[in-house]
């Protein structure tokens, strides 16, 4: 399947063969969830995936400080209230120690009509092609609608891996965290082609 059937068929609530999408792990959107199952799912899950990725990889790239002031606006509310505003989430799942566990998740954004992304992934799924999976999921999302190419503001941790997936430095500054209080990143933008 190419990435644009992959995405079709988790927008039109079909299943996706785990082998098409990120071998060993399910993606899948929350698009048209009802808002109870997406408030539980995310409320129980992304948080804690969020700040398992930013506990794991964070501190490598900031110092201590920086590193509680992202983790600690990070509130329950905070992806459900993205996704009432029309922030899109794809979420892989795995198996850790046996379990169903999600292993990261990405967002597709649309801000002032340029199109945003972002993904975070648990520090012990790093490195196995998961966050390039979800990236290329998000950016097919994007194309689909009508996106010539996607930004994010990306941490220092994850500069690198933005590159490896074609993105291109557009500028450096800062950003606010959920916190209110400053992060330095990286401002980077990817055009998009569909295939």
């Amino acid at each position: 399947m190419t990435i644009t059937e992959i995405v079709q068929c988790i927008m039109d609530g079909g299943e996706v063969p785990a082998s098409a999408a990120l071998g060993a792990v399910e993606a899948r959107a929350l698009l048209n969830v009802a808002a109870a199952d997406r408030s539980s799912l995310v409320r129980s899950e992304a948080v804690d995936k969020h700040c398992d990725s930013i506990r794991s990889v964070g501190p490598q790239f900031y110092p201590p400080s920086v590193v509680e002031d992202w983790e600690e606006g990070l509130t329950p509310d905070i992806h459900v209230n993205a996704m009432e505003g029309g922030e899109v989430f794809f979420v892989a799942v795995g198996q850790i120690d046996n379990d169903s566990a999600v292993l990261g998740f990405a967002t597709h954004r649309i801000d002032d009509a340029r199109d945003g992304g972002s993904v975070y992934v648990r520090g012990l799924a790093t490195r196995r092609g998961i966050g390039s999976a979800l990236l290329r999921m998000v950016e097919a999302h994007a194309i689909g609608q009508g996106a010539t190419s996607i930004h994010v503001e990306a941490s220092l941790a994850g500069v690198e891996f933005y590159k490896a997936n074609g993105f291109e430095e557009v500028g450096r500054g800062d950003t606010l965290l959920a916190s209110g209080r400053p992060i330095a990143c990286v401002f980077m933008r990817k055009t998009l082609t569909s295939t």
